[in-house]
């Protein structure tokens, strides 16, 4: 069945669907072509009247029969593509769906451990009060992220209007990592402070924070080491502030880097671990970033030799609004 489903395909249909109605006019005209040159032949040899035989208004005919083919090819383009605006609507749809599964799968997580390490250990006070904690803290995030992702459903509609602010990114990368540490406590981070710390941003904490779990989250799942790490440095340029976040996880193919910011694309293979999640959280990042006016690239020397992402912002010269 899966053999002849591309024969259904709707690319294929509209292509001999406007090949069959392109032929057939063609078929016409030849046709009448040839019989008009057998009927002229008629003519000259009996000396018949050619307009007993040959009506002028017969190329009119002609003509307004391809106008009227004409107007059937438009309307058969504008079906298709309408069929294929309804189609990505669709897929929007399930993209929400899925982005709204990945961003809350962490924190949900977090909470089942902290509810199980409670039921099944005799914990003194202090410790309950420091796991309830944690767990107040998720639930904030995942309050926090129901929020970000309604906005983010409205970011392709244009309607999302961001809430920027001078802010420095180094603080910000270090509040997102104090307020997380509970989800991410088996990732060793390490952030290299930079040479100077006098660097402002216009920045949408919120997306930005989204930004940073997506990538936070990737160093963990895509990697088969002991001990997952990421290092986050920092390069100060005249116009730009960069952020590297390099990690120790499996590393990518050259012919990877350029498709694993593409939506619902997926590093790996069906039969490798590797092959993990939804393939929208690097997209989210991709939308994210542009946002900002930024620009986002990965860089890795190969399979099990890590993946580097480089943010790069736009450095805020004023403390004016961005436009």
């Amino acid at each position: 069945m899966d053999r002849t489903r591309w024969f259904f395909h709707p690319i294929l249909v509209f292509i001999f669907s406007i090949a069959a109605l392109g032929l057939s006019l063609f078929l016409y005209i030849y046709w009448y072509m040839e019989v008009s040159t057998g009927l002229e032949s008629i003519i000259r040899r009996f000396n018949l009247d050619s307009g007993q035989v040959l009506e002028s208004e017969t190329w009119v005919v002609i003509l307004v029969l391809s106008i009227l083919v004409a107007i059937i090819l438009l309307g058969i383009f504008t079906i298709f593509v309408y069929n294929q605006k309804t189609l990505q609507l669709y897929r929007l749809q399930n993209n929400f769906i899925n982005s709204f599964t990945h961003e809350l799968k962490t924190p949900v997580t977090s909470m089942r451990l902290f509810l199980e390490t409670l039921l099944k250990h005799d914990l003194s006070r202090e410790d309950q009060h420091k796991y309830i904690r944690y767990m107040i803290l998720d639930i904030g995030r995942l309050s926090d992220n129901i929020n970000r992702i309604l906005d983010l459903a409205r970011l392709e509609s244009k309607s999302y209007k961001a809430n920027f602010a001078v802010t420095d990114p180094v603080k910000a990368i270090r509040r997102f990592v104090e307020s997380n540490q509970p989800v991410f406590r088996d990732l060793d981070i390490l952030i290299k402070p930079p040479a100077r710390d006098d660097s402002r941003c216009q920045i949408d904490l919120s997306l930005f924070d989204m930004l940073l779990m997506n990538i936070f989250t990737n160093a963990v799942k895509y990697n088969k080491s002991e001990t997952p790490r990421i290092e986050i440095s920092f390069e100060i340029g005249t116009r730009r502030f960069h952020i590297r976040f390099k990690d120790n996880g499996i590393g990518l193919e050259k012919i990877e880097i350029k498709k694993i910011f593409r939506k619902f694309y997926q590093v790996g293979r069906a039969d490798d671990m590797s092959a993990k999640g939804s393939g929208l959280g690097l997209h989210l990042v991709q939308n994210i970033t542009r946002i900002h006016r930024g620009r986002m690239k990965a860089e890795s020397p190969g399979r099990k030799q890590g993946t580097t992402f480089i943010l790069s912002l736009p450095l805020c010269r004023q403390r004016s609004a961005l436009s």
